[in-house]
C-alpha cells in the first residue's frame, strides 16, 4: 500500500523530501500542512494521513488526553526546537516578561505553538490556568495578527521565522526551546499497517544518517535547503550546527515520553491518571522499539 505522510515543509524535513524525490511516490506520497503539528493531528483524526512527521509534544499531549488517532512509531528529530517568541513591528512588546496575562496566538488548539506557550509561561512562573489564546492557523495570520494587535505574540521556530525579522516584518523578543526532543512519527493505528510502515522506517532511515552525516552537512545539505527554502547559506549552517537526528528512525526513548509528560503535566497542560502514565499505550511496540 501507498502510506499518506504528513509533514510541514520546513527545512527539518529535508531528509524526507530527499527520500520521497527517490521514491517517487511508489510506496509513500506526501501530503503538506502548513499549519503545523495542529493540522496534522487533525488530519491523522479525519482520515487524510495516514503517517505524520510532527512536533513531539502535542502527539504525546494528544495520545495523553485521549486520543486513538495515531500512536508513535518512530523518532526523527533528537535535538530541542528552538521556539522564537515574536511580536509585531511596532507593539509595546519588549521582552517575554510584558506578555504575562495578554492573548497569545496560536495556530490551532493542541498544536506546539499552544503547548510552548505554556512552558514558557511555567518558566516564567505565571499561572497556566488562565492563559488566553487565539487561533490564527498559518504563520501569516499569526503575523497579522501581532501587527494588528489582536494578539500580543506567537511563538514558532527560530529559524523559519528569522526571515519575517530580518525584513522588519515583525521582531524576536525572546526565545524558548523545548526541553525533549522536537520531531517524532506518528501513525494511524489501523491505516498505517506495521509492514507497510517498517519499511518506510527503514528507508527514512538511510536517508536520515545520509543527510546527517559530516560530509553532507558540509556541502550538500546547505545547497538543497537553499535551493527548497530560499535561506540564506549562514542561517542554514547555524541551524545545522544546532540540529541531530537519530540514527534509526523505528526506536523511542521511554525516558523522552515520560519527561515530556511531565513537563505538559507541570505546566498545567494535561492531567495524569491515577497510578501514572504507561508508556506503551503512547506506543505503537509492533512497529518502534523503545528503549
Amino acid at each position: 500500500m501507498s502510506l499518506r505522510v504528513g509533514y510541514v515543509r520546513e527545512h527539518f524535513s529535508s531528509p524526507l523530501l530527499q527520500f520521497a524525490e527517490a521514491d517517487g511516490g511508489k510506496t509513500f506520497t506526501l501530503v503538506e500542512c502548513p499549519s503545523g503539528t495542529g493540522q496534522l493531528i487533525s488530519r491523522l483524526t479525519n482520515d487524510e494521513i495516514d503517517v505524520a512527521i510532527a512536533l513531539t509534544d502535542p502527539l504525546i499531549s494528544g495520545i495523553a488526553k485521549g486520543s486513538n488517532a495515531y500512536k508513535l512509531v518512530g523518532s526523527y528529530v533528537t535535538t530541542s526546537l528552538n521556539w522564537a517568541v515574536i511580536t509585531g513591528k511596532d507593539s509595546k512588546y519588549a521582552s517575554i516578561a510584558d506578555l504575562k496575562d495578554t492573548t497569545i496566538g496560536i495556530s490551532r488548539f493542541g498544536s506546539g505553538s499552544q503547548t510552548m506557550a505554556y512552558v514558557m509561561a511555567l518558566q516564567q512562573g505565571w499561572p497556566t490556568d488562565n492563559l488566553k489564546f487565539k487561533v490564527n492557523n498559518d504563520i501569516r495570520g499569526l503575523i497579522d495578527s501581532v501587527n494588528d494587535g489582536t494578539t500580543s505574540a506567537f511563538m514558532w521556530e527560530w529559524f523559519t521565522t528569522k526571515p519575517y525579522a530580518d525584513s522588519g516584518e515583525v521582531r524576536f523578543i525572546g526565545s524558548v526551546p523545548t526541553p525533549w526532543p522536537s520531531w517524532m512519527i506518528a501513525a494511524h493505528p489501523t491505516r498505517a499497517p506495521a509492514d507497510a510502515l517498517r519499511p518506510f522506517l527503514e528507508d527514512l532511515s538511510v536517508y536520515v544518517r545520509e543527510f546527517d552525516s559530516a560530509e553532507k552537512r558540509a556541502t550538500h545539505d546547505v545547497a538543497f535547503i537553499k535551493d527548497k527554502f530560499g535561506y540564506p547559506e549562514e542561517d542554514i549552517k547555524a541551524w545545522l550546527k544546532t540540529v541531530g537526528y537519530p540514527t534509526h528512525c523505528a526506536a523511542i526513548s521511554r525516558d523522552v515520553v515520560l519527561e515530556t509528560l511531565s513537563v505538559l503535566e507541570k505546566a498545567g497542560f494535561i492531567k495524569s491518571p491515577e497510578g501514572g502514565f504507561d508508556v506503551s499505550q503512547f506506543v505503537e511496540t509492533d512497529v518502534a522499539k523503545l528503549f
